[in-house]
């Protein structure tokens, strides 16, 4: 069992737990035989949702009795001690007992608690909260989605190494196109940190790689950038404005097939374009944010996710280990 990719389960953050994650980590189970899970939280409800879905020797439950709440702020999470599901968790790759941590939680309060367990990789200041997005050809890292308000131009040099690593760690055979979220893409557009960040990511060679220059947001999705960088204020907003657009016209579509004759008639000939733009959509498949930056990963689950989702969140963890994103930072910063 020492190949196994052992992954610390936060099993009691997010809507529906701990059943939706314990259900995640079964139906991963039966597609990847590949991963141990070490599950905190209370050992009873757990033993009895997983008993007899998952042979004992791929999971080991940790029993905690206190939690932290999803209306908890970062400090009062930290404050709550350290016999929570989540801090335990956390505290279980500090000690290398795992390999990696993941919790639907409270998103504050796992940065707090992963930033108070796990030390920084050597030359890098700050952290940075990454996503993977949809794009026309395949998958784009996005990062800082939301952990430093503001950056230097250092900060946003790092998130592009960072940025790379974790693209490399996730599809090993290709080289990245880098690229800066900016207002435009001429180089006297934006402000000075901008400016002084594509100056120093011009200049630099790297084999981990290729920089792009400037994105605007109407490029996002062509998928011509495989990595794009902002500050965390900014790359929020474009997070947050990508999933609204991607809910409005869903509903939107739904409405038009749903409202006359005509259009349920539409939807019927349409249906097998309409599942595949159904599930190109599915915010499920993109699930799990990482934050890097710590000599551990960590990923963030969304806490509105079901099942499915979950498990989707714990591939990107064992993509993650295998991939060997901490040595991957290292070597290139």
């Amino acid at each position: 069992m020492s190949d196994l990719t052992k992954i610390a389960v936060d099993a009691m953050g997010g809507d529906g737990s701990p059943k939706k994650i314990v259900d995640g980590i079964i139906y991963n189970h039966k597609l990847n035989k590949k991963n141990f899970f070490k599950i905190f939280g209370n050992k009873v409800n757990i033993e009895a949702l997983i008993k007899g879905k998952i042979n004992k020797d791929f999971y080991e439950i940790i029993h905690t009795d206190n939690v932290v709440k999803s209306t908890d702020s970062p400090l009062e999470a930290a404050k709550r001690g350290k016999d929570t599901s989540m801090w335990l968790a956390i505290e279980s790759v500090k000690k290398k007992e795992t390999d990696i941590v993941i919790s639907a939680g409270n998103t504050g309060a796992l940065l707090v608690i992963a930033k108070l367990n796990l030390k920084m990789i050597e030359n890098i200041d700050k952290p940075a909260l990454s996503a993977l997005w949809p794009n026309k050809k395949g998958m784009s890292v996005v990062l800082d989605l939301g952990a430093n308000i503001e950056c230097n131009s250092k900060n946003l040099v790092d998130f592009s190494i960072m940025g790379a690593s974790l693209y490399k760690s996730l599809y090993p055979n290709e080289k990245p196109n880098t690229a800066l979220l900016n207002i435009g893409s001429e180089e006297l557009k934006g402000n000075e940190i901008i400016k002084e960040t594509f100056q120093i990511l011009n200049e630099k060679k790297s084999d981990n790689f290729n920089f792009s220059g400037y994105i605007e947001g109407n490029e996002l999705m062509d998928g011509n950038v495989n990595v794009i960088v902002s500050d965390g204020f900014t790359g929020n907003v474009a997070l947050k404005t990508a999933e609204g657009t991607a809910n409005f016209i869903t509903d939107e579509l739904k409405k038009v097939f749903k409202g006359t004759i005509l259009g349920k008639l539409s939807a019927i000939l349409n249906f097998s374009n309409l599942t595949k733009f159904k599930k190109r959509l599915d915010p499920r498949l993109y699930n799990g944010a990482i934050f890097i930056g710590l000599d551990s990963p960590v990923v963030k689950s969304h806490g509105g996710t079901d099942h499915i989702g979950f498990s989707n969140s714990l591939n990107v963890c064992t993509k993650i280990v295998n991939g060997n994103l901490i040595q991957k930072i290292r070597d290139n910063i």
